[in-house]
């Protein structure tokens, strides 16, 4: 299973395989064409009372990670999802926040990898 990280404001690779947003929101002042993604699983995002409580603020990553978890693991359907595109080929989970350290793509992505 190769799956990456990247900024939605990042240039698009060839390497990125498949491209799939997992923010809830829609990236502030980007096209579609220029995010060029191929799925927007808005649905695995956080929720929006998780991502408010949140704030992007490092002193709660340990809180926000482990009530993350516990939200992705009730959408095993798309977790499911996930897997397979990741199975056939590299997948890039795109996010838009500013913070590369703490945002729901790192949470998600090493929860795939934990859970093949």
């Amino acid at each position: 299973m190769n799956i990456k990280i990247k900024r939605v404001y990042d240039e698009p690779a060839t390497d990125d395989g498949s491209r799939i947003l997992v923010d809830r929101l829609w990236p502030r002042g980007l096209t579609k064409e220029k995010a060029d993604v191929d799925l927007w699983m808005k649905e695995i995002a956080p929720s929006t009372e998780l991502r408010k409580w949140f704030g992007h603020d490092p002193e709660k990553w340990e809180r926000f990670r482990g009530r993350y978890e516990t939200e992705i693991r009730h959408h095993s359907d798309l977790v499911d999802v996930l897997k397979e595109k990741a199975a056939k080929g590299t997948v890039t989970l795109v996010y838009g926040a500013r913070d590369q350290k703490h945002n729901e793509a790192r949470v998600l992505k090493q929860f795939l990898e934990r859970n093949e």
